[in-house]
């Protein structure tokens, strides 16, 4: 009996050390880029990232619907909430694929989808996240990488919500519908290309 507790005992610390190891690996990220069917889509596929998780951030109403949000009436921001292994993809190259995959000059709007609903915006979960996205835009407008300036928006991860069930895996769930067909794979096909090392 003895011989078993000490087993046991073993066993919850050496899974608690694991999930610690663990939960240092995995950090989170969350972008807004436009439509949140399209970046759930591309980061879906990068190495290292185990969920995206389409939402609502940075508004003043509690509980959002997606019809509310699309209406520019809460404050929120479509975005993808991720979570990534730091010993695969660190936030910088996260980074890489949110500024190569729209357009962070234009705002609250990219393409058609037009409101603050579909503003660049990065929300930072820590000083570190957020000294990296600085020096990162600050880069890219000094080295001219656009032909206007950086507006997308730096803010604190705040009120977020995640998003109805049925926008989970959009893209991959409806891959006939006209967006997906005529915007989101596009996108996708061209990021696969640019990105093709970084992929599962």
């Amino acid at each position: 009996m003895k011989r078993l507790l000490n087993l046991i005992l073993w066993a919850i610390i050496t899974l608690s050390t694991l999930n610690l190891l663990e939960s240092k690996q995995m950090r989170k990220a969350t972008f807004g880029l436009g439509c949140f069917w399209c970046s759930d889509a591309v980061f879906a596929e990068l190495k290292g990232v185990r969920a995206v998780e389409p939402g609502y951030a940075g508004g003043h109403t509690i509980n959002p619907s997606y019809e509310d949000v699309c209406k520019g009436i809460t404050g929120h921001a479509e975005v993808c909430h991720i979570e990534y292994d730091q010993e695969i993809i660190s936030f910088a190259e996260l980074l890489e694929v949110f500024f190569a995959t729209h357009d962070p000059t234009t705002l609250n709007r990219q393409g058609n989808d037009i409101g603050t609903q579909y503003r660049s915006v990065i929300f930072y979960h820590d000083y570190q996240q957020k000294q990296i996205a600085e020096d990162i835009i600050k880069e890219l407008d000094e080295s001219g990488a656009f032909e206007k300036k950086i507006v997308t928006e730096l803010s604190s991860f705040n009120n977020y919500y995640p998003a109805e069930d049925y926008h989970d895996n959009y893209y991959e769930q409806n891959p006939e519908q006209n967006y997906c067909l005529f915007v989101i794979k596009p996108k996708l096909e061209k990021f696969r290309k640019v990105f093709k090392n970084k992929l599962k």
